[in-house]
């Protein structure tokens, strides 16, 4: 069975990058009738909080995500927070010991530097020496002894190839004399992500991780780790990184693309999930898509090995048909805006409306005097003063079909001309629903007075 995680830091709020990554993680589980886990990595006490922790889960909760297994919901397979599973690092830490294929190194982070200085001055790429391997036991035990901190190295294999097949970037191969010996314990008997993340997934049966391109060069080294410890290893996808316009990764420093302050925008979760779906990963839907037609179409072979860019323009797109997808309690409750007769009044401005505040705006241009917008005022200014005329007698005439046809009779306007004028007479605006559904919204005593005011502008 197809089991698949999201294991993000609790160092900050998610943003559409983490997002992505979780969604395509869940889809792809759902797609195959399997599990989805999430797991907090959150070892690192020093950047790690209960807030972000549980602002995590209530960013993922609100986008629509739900988990099978999880710090919140339990399971068989936990605990799934990092830093409730140090002995289990420490127990599998001993096994590597005992089998030979780690040892102590005592190297200073001054020495380590020097060591990467010199690589890169040399024009290679750095890796460790391999020094403190080169230790006999008597030297490593005196060192021990003498109470020297030492974190623990993983031996690489020397000159073989490390074969496997990237789910989204095909056939991948790395010589592991590239690699360098590992740490899988800090000298402060902490476990760093390599170890800890290989270790959780074996041990959750994952079967598949999708995760971003900067995880890329860590697969080699946690391949390794989990042959050595004859664990199932899971199927490894790489995403291209989300980037902004300056082609800059996407970050839980860049607030304007956090889910919470997108939330706090109005942006609604099915336009957020529906540009997700889209962003590297391609598809023949053009609609909005609900959860089951996200699950159906959704395909690992679809993946896009390009980096994918935040269009917000693009998110704007699918916010509009999420809002136009609202019914009307809760178009309501999403804008803060207790409108009267809710059902006809969201009927007629749903297509029309992009943002939170358009739907306060919208019954103000429909329940009282609307406020000329400047584009209003330049088409009234514009306008011919004997369509004025005319439509002060039509004002009572409920079919406007009827009444567009004595307007052209009678004024010879017809189009632009006769459309843009009546729209900024009963609206105030330039734009919004079609005109014969606004003559019907307002009675003849509404029509009669807008179109009043119009014919008084351009006196």
């Amino acid at each position: 069975m197809t089991r698949t995680r999201f294991a993000p830091s609790p160092t900050g709020r998610l943003h559409l990058g983490n997002a992505r990554t979780a969604l395509f993680s869940a889809l792809l589980a759902a797609h195959e009738g399997g599990s989805f886990i999430l797991r907090a990595e959150d070892t690192d006490s020093a950047r790690s909080s209960e807030e972000h922790f549980e602002g995590m889960l209530e960013d993922l909760r609100w986008l629509g995500l739900r988990w099978d297994e999880g710090p919140d919901v339990g399971g068989p397979n936990g605990p799934y927070r990092q830093r409730e599973r140090a002995g289990i690092y420490a127990d599998y830490c001993e096994r590597l010991e005992r089998a030979g294929q780690v040892y102590p190194c005592f190297c200073t982070p001054e020495e380590l530097a020097a060591e990467r200085e010199e690589a890169l001055r040399k024009g290679q790429a750095p890796r460790y020496s391999g020094r403190c391997a080169r230790l006999t036991v008597e030297q490593v035990n005196d060192r021990l002894a003498a109470g020297e901190p030492a974190s623990l190295r993983f031996r690489v294999p020397p000159g073989s190839k490390l074969i496997y097949r990237d789910i989204v970037r095909g056939e991948q191969q790395v010589d592991t004399d590239t690699l360098g010996d590992f740490v899988i314990r800090r000298s402060d008997g902490t476990t760093p992500f390599f170890f800890a993340n290989a270790l959780d997934d074996a041990l959750m049966q994952v079967t598949h991780v999708l995760r971003g391109e900067d995880h890329l060069a860590n697969t080699p080294r946690q391949l390794l780790l989990l042959k050595a410890l004859e664990l199932d290893a899971p199927h490894y996808g790489h995403l291209p990184l989300v980037v902004d316009d300056s082609g800059k990764p996407l970050s839980k420093r860049n607030a304007s693309v956090g889910l919470a302050e997108l939330r706090e925008k109005g942006w609604l979760p099915a336009a957020i999930t529906n540009y997700l779906f889209r962003l590297g990963h391609a598809s023949e839907k053009s609609d909005l898509l609900d959860w089951d037609a996200m699950v159906k179409a959704f395909d690992p072979e679809r993946l896009g090995r390009s980096s994918a860019h935040y269009d917000e323009a693009q998110l704007a797109h699918w916010q509009h048909l999420a809002i136009a997808a609202l019914d009307a309690e809760t178009a309501a409750a999403w804008s803060g805006v207790d409108f009267a007769q809710r059902e006809p009044f969201w009927s007629l401005v749903r297509e029309n409306i992009s943002r939170r505040e358009d739907v306060a705006g919208w019954l103000e241009a429909l329940s009282s005097e609307p406020p000329l917008d400047a584009d209003a005022v330049a088409i009234l200014g514009d306008s011919a003063p004997e369509l004025w005329q005319v439509a002060a007698e039509l004002a009572g005439e409920d079919d406007f079909g009827l009444v567009t046809s004595v307007l052209r009779e009678r004024t010879g306007l017809g189009g632009r001309r006769l459309f843009k004028p009546l729209r900024a007479a009963l609206t105030g605006r330039h734009d919004g629903p079609e005109l014969v559904r606004l003559w019907s919204w307002f009675s003849s005593a509404e029509r009669s007075a807008r179109i009043k005011r119009a014919a008084n502008l351009k006196q």
